[in-house]
């Protein structure tokens, strides 16, 4: 390979190398401001998420924050996009460790389970890139993600009530756990409300109250700065502020306490990820497909979003590929799984960032603050944290109306009952149900449309003499011709669509259309069929298997008596046809160059009998 290409490749696997040389001063200024004012948001988001969802250290919620910036800013191709922990997947992983065995609940062993999730995670993202099966994250259906999300949103909001009116030890006691679903926690708060801690809810009532009021505000104004204000930020050091005056600690009300050494080192010294004795590997296993498949999605279906948005080209695989090594270097770290949030990601964008350098400004930031404030956030009460991930969870509402309203005036009542069944098996059940119920769906109906091969009928236009054209929506402007069948294959054949091209064929013999159900009377007698002319334009490959397929229809024709002549072959389909004998069988003088030689072929046919 010559140096050129090899510089070539390198800067196209390497997307900073695209962007940096040409950085400027002005770019400069705008990462800087997006950087900090995402980490403001995503500093209290990554201490929520490791505590409230994964049910980990906090500072393990800032080393997966570090981690996966860094990596991304170097290899992502989204400069909107805010890869980190994410509330969803955050759900997954403490899911995931609750399900083990009681005794690897200590802080440790679970952050070897989410570690070992994390590696997991990357391998099995790395492979979907690698193997360039980016595409399979059009295989969900928006109906379907949405479903799913909407779900997991329901069920994080519930959990976090219990957090939020301070009744997490009680739940405890009552045998309430991550892994418990919604509907034994909306009994559990029914029957202990009661049980309400007071100074915790009131706490929680304010800060809830605080960031929605800032939200409004943000919305309604245009001007940048305010848009700028990092709320969250400002909430989380109130609230600290407040607490640690007014030690509203010995009131009961649940703080941070120590995270960490004065000077601890920002990252730990990397280690390979381990699985605690007694764990289930199997479950870790199933628990990172699981995660792998909705990050994916998720994180792609944003990335293209902002994309198309703002008119630059993103690769699915090539982002699978960064989100897979920032899992991968991640894991050595101590992090847990880390995707795209779509939330947070419109957050950053509506503060103009111009690279991916504001991932990396946010990377250092957070790099910064585990190395040195660790110890600052020792009054920072649970309640903050868990309103932060209560308003999180809302934000992933906000395509929901959208999206109902534009299913109900398509009348789209098949994915609005796929979202139905998503959302209620998550929000009933479990998250693997209903990521079991999504990915299902998804295949099956993959699998029904791709079964069914596209092929058209053909007719002549009325008052032409060899002009052709469809016959379905023609309002009776083309019409078929006596004795004779035009089929044209508008797609390559193999082995999954030919199965039912039989079927299908036999169909159009009886009915003269696809659109006519089988159930009405024959509005064709299949007895009068003498020519079939297959017009293959728009089939330009096809497999052994539907070589062999099309072969046994041919002779089933010439069984019947019935003349089959195939007008344009393409070159790139016509040497498996002739290996397989299918030129032979037809004889090569049936070969035509349009559907208007085979007529008139066909003619001339008819008037020498």
């Amino acid at each position: 390979m010559e140096w050129s290409t090899f510089k070539t490749r390198i800067i196209y696997y390497l997307p900073m190398l695209q962007w940096l040389p040409h950085y400027t001063t002005q770019q400069w200024t705008d990462d800087v401001l997006a950087g900090l004012s995402l980490s403001s948001l995503f500093i209290p988001q990554a201490l929520s998420y490791a505590i409230g969802l994964c049910r980990l250290p906090a500072k393990h919620g800032l080393y997966t924050i570090s981690i996966s910036t860094l990596v991304y800013a170097c290899l992502g191709m989204s400069p909107q996009l805010s890869v980190g922990p994410e509330a969803t997947v955050s759900l997954m992983v403490g899911a995931g460790i609750a399900h083990q065995k009681s005794n690897l609940m200590d802080p440790e062993s679970a952050a070897a389970i989410a570690s070992l999730t994390a590696l997991f995670v990357g391998l099995f993202t790395l492979g979907l890139g690698f193997l360039r099966l980016g595409f399979l994250d059009s295989l969900m259906s928006r109906a379907l993600l949405r479903g799913f999300i909407t779900g997991v949103a329901v069920v994080v909001m519930i959990q976090q009530t219990v957090y939020l009116l301070g009744m997490d030890e009680i739940a405890k006691e009552a045998g309430i756990t991550i892994a418990s679903s919604s509907l034994d926690r909306i009994l559990f708060l029914v029957s202990h409300l009661h049980a309400i801690h007071p100074p915790t809810a009131i706490l929680s009532a304010c800060v809830l109250v605080a960031l929605v009021m800032a939200s409004c505000v943000k919305k309604q104004s245009d001007k940048i700065f305010i848009k700028r204000i990092p709320e969250l930020l400002l909430v989380v050091i109130v609230s600290t502020v407040v607490c640690r005056l007014f030690r509203l600690d010995k009131l009961g009300i649940d703080v941070l306490g120590q995270v960490g050494s004065p000077h601890q080192s920002p990252l730990p010294f990397p280690s390979w990820p381990y699985l605690p004795e007694g764990a289930d590997i199997k479950s870790v296993l199933v628990n990172a497909a699981i995660i792998s498949t909705i990050g994916f999605v998720e994180s792609i279906a944003a990335a293209k979003s902002f994309a198309r948005k703002h008119n630059y080209f993103v690769s699915a695989n090539r982002e699978l590929v960064a989100l897979g090594t920032a899992n991968v270097l991640g894991s050595f770290f101590q992090t847990f799984p880390a995707f795209g949030s779509l939330p947070r990601s419109k957050v950053l964008e509506s503060i103009n960032p111009a690279t991916q350098m504001s991932s990396l400004v946010s990377g250092i930031t957070t790099l910064i603050v585990t190395g040195y404030f660790l110890p600052q956030f020792y009054y920072i009460p649970h309640a903050m944290l868990n309103s932060i991930i209560f308003m999180a969870v809302v934000a992933l509402f906000q395509e929901l109306p959208h999206d109902l309203k534009f299913m109900w005036k398509m009348r789209a009542w098949q994915d609005i009952a796929m979202l139905a069944t998503t959302f209620t098996t998550t929000m009933a059940f479990s998250l693997e149900y209903g990521t079991a119920i999504a990915v299902l769906f998804s295949l099956i109906i993959t699998i029904r449309q791709t079964s069914y091969p596209r092929i058209t009928v053909m007719g002549r236009v009325k008052e032409s003499l060899y002009k052709f054209g469809p016959i379905k929506n023609s309002r009776g402007l083309v019409e078929h011709l006596e004795e004779v069948l035009i089929v044209r294959v508008d797609e390559p054949l193999y082995f999954v669509n030919t199965g039912q091209l039989k079927d299908r064929l036999r169909r159009i013999e009886h009915y003269g259309d696809l659109s006519v159900h089988p159930s009405e009377a024959p509005l064709r007698s299949s007895e009068n069929l003498r020519y079939i002319i297959f017009d293959l334009a728009g089939m330009e490959t096809i497999d052994a298997s539907a070589v062999q397929i099309l072969y046994e229809i041919i002779e089933s024709y010439h069984a019947r008596d019935i003349h089959v002549y195939i007008v344009k072959v393409h070159h790139h389909a016509l040497p498996l046809l002739e290996r397989g004998g299918l030129l032979d069988l037809i004889g090569r003088r049936q070969l035509y160059n349009d559907v208007a030689d085979a007529i008139q072929a066909v003619e001339y046919d008819i008037s020498s009998i």
